[in-house]
């Protein structure tokens, strides 16, 4: 296989990580956030204050987005410098990015039901914060295993090396 191929199935591990992760992120903020829409509406039905809190239960999604993007930048410099583990980087960079999907996803579930009870009593939202968290930390695990898998940098010479060995096999 051509190394600019392998480079671009790399690299495209890295993209479907920062993708899906924001896809997830989407999908957890709309949900979210339309629970935080009907709490308001709910306060102002009863004239009471609407909390400013629920921006904050509603936005809790979007780190899935920036972990995918992290995790695209770790595998995207990575794919150029070694090309030869362009499967393990699409791998990673695949599973990575559905683990960030649901996480952001469920999240913004989670923070729906946060929303919802945190408007009616206006009690409670360090509970939901902790709730928000422990759904966080499987987007965590899956970027830390992501940065854990990643291979270790080689010297250039041996890289150089390794790149004409695929090469001359690939004709």
């Amino acid at each position: 296989m051509e190394v600019e191929m392998m480079k671009a199935l790399g690299m495209a591990g890295g993209f479907m990580a920062a993708a899906l992760g924001s896809m997830g992120s989407s999908l957890g903020t709309g949900t979210a956030g339309a629970s935080a829409v009907g709490a308001w509406k709910k306060c102002y039905q009863q004239d009471k204050p609407a909390p400013f809190l629920l921006t904050a239960l509603a936005g809790i999604p979007l780190s899935q987005t920036i972990y995918g993007m992290v995790a695209m930048l770790l595998i995207v410099g990575k794919a150029q410098a070694m090309p030869q583990y362009w499967a393990l980087f699409l791998l990673v960079g695949f599973f990575c990015g559905w683990a960030q999907f649901f996480s952001a996803w469920y999240q913004g579930k989670v923070a729906a039901g946060s929303c919802n009870a945190f408007g009616e009593t206006n009690q409670g939202f360090a509970n939901y914060i902790m709730a928000l968290g422990i759904v966080e930390t499987c987007a965590l695990f899956a970027l830390i295993f992501t940065i854990l898998v990643m291979p270790k940098e080689v010297a250039p010479a041996v890289a150089e090396a390794a790149a004409e060995a695929v090469k001359s096999v690939a004709q």
